[in-house]
């Protein structure tokens, strides 16, 4: 990015944190909205479509400016979605299509002891940043298929804690090969299919391209990432995911619909949302902050969306529908000191 358009996009930001909607002038809310369009590479050539989006954008930055002036646990900004209604938003990646939670039984993994009546003692706080096993925060742009981002994103994170690598795996050989297209999916079916074809290249070798095409195995490598198998659940149990979160990040499913979600930018989430579940994340931590527990998540939406791609959910409410479903990969290997078999 050139001199003069960080320039832009720093001098934006001050006046965004310097001013309010009821202080702020129509000329003010022209430079954001120039800013804005810099900084997030939009470019409408139709003056008529850009005034239109001017206008969503001044209604989304009074709400935004209304909610950061209260006594909240969370702040809104304005993020890739600040000039899209609510109604387009919602329209935006409706690609989470938990099946799974229906027609299947959740599979006790043998290293789950809760139910089994031990008491475990979990750390307080998790976040598998620290520990190296999240790859960067990816953007699925306008292919829906949330489901593939946190199912590749799982099994990078399951590979890093067993084999030691930490390796960023292919969306679009899942969306090419897989599902033959974008939209609505389940994690658990690419799990199968990942299964079933000895596992899933790496994004070097399959690059993503956010929309369909056709499948192209010819360049994929020997040495790819696989799985032996999954876990299905638990779920509406928020303590038992906190013991599986503690041990490997895992997908999660929320009710991204609501315009608090839409334009959120930082904090513990508690705003308005249903449990009608569309939207697949990653779960990769949980925590307390200022009194709040939390699950901390990554999304796909790119950096430019909360917390650098990241939401702090509060935890413990099933804050919009989070606990309706959970999935996440195994993958066995052998013990040298206990000389067997085990699985994470």
């Amino acid at each position: 990015m050139g001199t003069v358009a960080q320039f832009i996009i720093l001098f934006v930001s001050l006046l965004f944190i310097s001013c309010s909607s009821s202080t702020r002038s129509e000329y003010e809310m022209k430079l954001l909205y120039e800013g804005w369009l810099v900084e997030h590479h939009k470019n409408y050539n139709d003056l008529v479509e850009k005034d239109k989006r001017y206008e969503i954008f001044k209604d989304n930055l009074k709400y935004i400016d209304e909610h950061n002036g209260g006594n909240h646990t969370y702040q809104l900004g304005l993020n890739i979605f600040a000039d899209l209604t609510v109604d387009e938003y919602q329209n935006n990646d409706l690609s989470f299509n938990p099946l799974s939670e229906m027609n299947m039984t959740y599979k006790e993994s043998n290293r789950h002891m809760l139910n089994k009546g031990e008491e475990l003692k979990l750390p307080n706080s998790v976040d598998w940043r620290e520990k190296g096993a999240v790859t960067h925060v990816k953007n699925q742009g306008k292919c829906n298929s949330s489901w593939a981002f946190s199912t590749v994103a799982t099994i990078e994170s399951l590979n890093k804690i067993v084999t030691g690598e930490l390796i960023s795996l292919s969306e679009q050989e899942l969306i090419d090969c897989y599902r033959k297209g974008c939209g609505r999916d389940d994690p658990v079916k690419a799990f199968q299919f990942i299964i079933q074809n000895d596992g899933i290249d790496t994004a070097e070798d399959y690059p993503y391209k956010a929309v369909y095409s056709k499948c192209d195995l010819s360049k994929k490598k020997k040495k790819v990432v696989s799985i032996n198998g999954y876990v299905l659940g638990p779920f509406n149990n928020e303590n038992a995911m906190k013991e599986v979160v503690a041990n490997q990040p895992v997908i999660g499913g929320v009710d991204s619909k609501s315009r608090a979600f839409q334009l959120y930018h930082s904090g513990v989430f508690t705003g308005s949302c249903g449990i009608d579940i569309n939207h697949a994340i990653t779960i990769i931590g949980y925590g307390e902050v200022d009194g709040k527990d939390f699950w901390l998540i990554k999304n796909s939406w790119g950096t430019s969306w909360g917390q650098k791609g990241y939401m702090r959910i509060a935890r413990n409410i099933n804050k919009c529908g989070i606990a309706k479903y959970l999935s996440y990969p195994t993958k066995r290997y052998f013990h040298l000191a206990e000389n067997q078999w085990q699985s994470i």
